[in-house]
């Protein structure tokens, strides 16, 4: 199964005419999941090769303007260019922090937007300890409100598990997804979108040797379940199925100047690829913690911990203009910002690269799994 990313918007606070807000969607063999929704998120999709109506979960880190304002258009935009005679369409399933809910509804509400498809708002249940007292939203402000929207459907509120300092989100046949806490002006999160393995290849020399003709009872090995023989023996998946082929990770950060306890470093252990905001460089890491964000050299130090494969700089500061706008001995270079992560990841093998708008980064299948230090 082909798994890629694509960056819509690198830039915060705000769109420019050289960055869009917080963007980016992850898309696997027919389905396309968006992570953040800043203003202008639409627009960026349709300049790109994706195509909105394959979103079929959204997931929303914080709920700051810049990685939200774009939802409610978004969601009237691909009601528009559905078809009304379509019928059992899927629920878009939306997660996000406590307070989500409501914005929807009262912004689906009072500006009339009907939607010709159902939606779901799961929302995560922030701790106190997510950010200072003055961003932590009470809950008269983020508290549900009124009647459910005519196309919503009741979603989860899911709260912190303690044991393993994590949120439980969803899984399905083919991947886990979980979030994590992150520390920001107001709660942030992270996802983790952990694939599961996939059977290995079947020794299909050694199956015939035994005399088993490819037909049913291939697949049935192949899919985990023992066969037996016309002599009697019972053949297990592990007799011939080679190494399973590990699944990949896929860990992205919301905006935040630190992780969270212990939960964040365990599911980002050996990640493919961790996307972590870099807002400005390092010489500014006063200010940019000040204002809950992070520098290159602070997404580095999460990266070695973790043992990571890919490190993906991205929501940077508007005043770092894409590398093909940047002129030469100009101030604010965002290459430099690259150099800084690099410089913090000298002997570690992890690969640093700078999202851009529309970029896509293949994340390929690993054929074997790879050694990890353990981050406990």
């Amino acid at each position: 199964m082909t798994m890629d990313m694509t960056f819509l918007g690198t830039g915060s606070a705000y769109p420019s005419p050289h960055r869009g807000a917080s963007a980016l969607v992850l898309r696997t063999e027919g389905e396309c999941w968006l992570f953040d929704c800043g203003e202008g998120t639409q627009t960026q999709l349709m300049k790109s090769q994706l195509r909105a109506g394959r979103i079929t979960k959204v997931f929303i880190s914080h709920l700051h303007g810049d990685h939200l304002f774009g939802l409610p258009g978004l969601l009237c935009t691909v009601s528009l260019n559905t078809n009304p005679e379509q019928q059992n369409l899927n629920c878009v399933d939306i997660y996000g922090p406590r307070g989500l809910r409501h914005f929807l509804r009262v912004t689906l509400g009072l500006t009339g937007s009907q939607l010709l498809f159902p939606y779901a708002v799961h929302e995560l249940e922030p701790t106190t300890e997510q950010s200072p007292q003055e961003g932590q939203l009470s809950l008269e402000i983020t508290a549900e409100r009124g009647p459910l929207h005519p196309q919503e459907q009741p979603g989860r509120t899911i709260p912190l598990d303690v044991s393993s300092d994590c949120y439980h989100l969803f899984e399905d046949k083919t991947f886990v997804v979980k979030a994590f806490r992150l520390f920001h002006r107001i709660p942030s999160f992270g996802f983790c979108i952990q694939e599961k393995d996939r059977p290995g290849r079947l020794k299909t020399e050694v199956l015939k040797e035994l005399g088993l003709k490819p037909g049913p009872l291939y697949g049935r090995l192949k899919a985990g379940e023992p066969v037996t023989l016309e002599s009697g023996r019972v053949l297990l998946p592990s007799d011939v199925l080679e190494e399973a082929i590990p699944g990949r990770k896929v860990c992205i950060l919301g905006d935040c100047s630190s992780v969270l306890g212990e939960g964040p470093l365990r599911l980002c252990n050996g990640a493919d690829v961790l996307v972590h905001e870099a807002t400005l460089g390092d010489e500014q890491r006063e200010k940019a913690v000040d204002h809950g964000h992070s520098t290159p050299e602070m997404a580095a130090a999460l990266a070695r911990t973790c043992c990571v494969q890919s490190l993906v700089l991205y929501h940077f500061s508007q005043r770092y203009k894409p590398c093909s706008l940047q002129k030469e001995g100009g101030e604010d270079d965002v290459s430099e910002l690259k150099r800084q992560a690099e410089d913090a990841l000298q002997d570690s093998g992890v690969k640093v690269t700078l999202a851009e708008d529309f970029l896509t980064l293949p994340i390929l299948l690993k054929r074997t799994r790879l050694s990890t230090e353990n981050t406990k």
